[in-house]
């Protein structure tokens, strides 16, 4: 039985939850989210928390072990608590532009897609990308940060993952699109390479 399936899930004021047709609909001040449980787990909204609970010996009785069951079953309940937290709180995830010229500007998309953002990226051309509706976009006054928020954590990961890949960051200068904070090894360029091979030959022949 998984630990963490077990563990309620605490409903903050200002959040509703339903459960119908095995699926939770959890609805809050941003936004309106549903997922869909697997097979074996039931949810009950009770005393102001959501319980989960599982038959995992049915769902073993379907050719799962019992590892992948409860696996199914610990999931379901963190899918739960990201929507709760999604609704009530959100999710946002911020990408830093490095680079000379790079940078980056709100502007209008398509109207089925919401906003769009114009990255220039030392391409012949700017970059337009569309950012899904139910996601917030912010950017900075230097035009180097992009700030993503939404209710639906996958989606605000997936969308940052996307606009990361535009220009992932490069492995000699470390410009391109980054996550802010994240680490980026550097790889030495060939002169440098060449001088500390040529370094490390002298100091070898120095020893004999």
């Amino acid at each position: 039985m998984s630990r963490i399936g077990k563990i309620p899930v605490p409903i903050p004021s200002g959040v509703q939850v339903t459960v119908a047709d095995g699926a939770v609909k959890v609805k809050g001040p941003l936004g309106e989210l549903t997922q869909a449980l697997p097979s074996m787990v039931r949810a009950e909204v009770k005393d102001g928390r959501v319980l989960l609970t599982a038959d995992l010996a049915a769902h073993g009785a379907h050719g799962h072990g019992p590892g992948r069951a409860s696996a199914l079953y610990g999931m379901a309940r963190a899918k739960v608590n990201n929507m709760v937290h999604g609704v009530s709180v959100g999710f946002s995830k911020t990408l830093q532009i490095m680079g000379m010229g790079f940078r980056v500007e709100e502007t209008t998309g398509d109207e089925n897609k919401g906003h769009a953002l114009r990255l220039s990226l030392g391409r012949s051309h700017p970059v337009i990308f569309d950012v899904p509706k139910g996601l917030k976009v912010a950017v900075d006054p230097k035009k180097t940060l992009i700030t993503l928020s939404g209710a639906d954590k996958d989606q605000v990961g997936e969308v940052a993952a996307e606009l990361r890949a535009l220009k992932p960051p490069e492995p000699y200068k470390g410009t391109g699109i980054r996550y802010l904070n994240e680490y980026v090894r550097k790889k030495a360029g060939k002169a440098a390479a060449g001088a500390a091979g040529a370094a490390g030959a002298a100091g070898a022949g120095a020893k004999k």
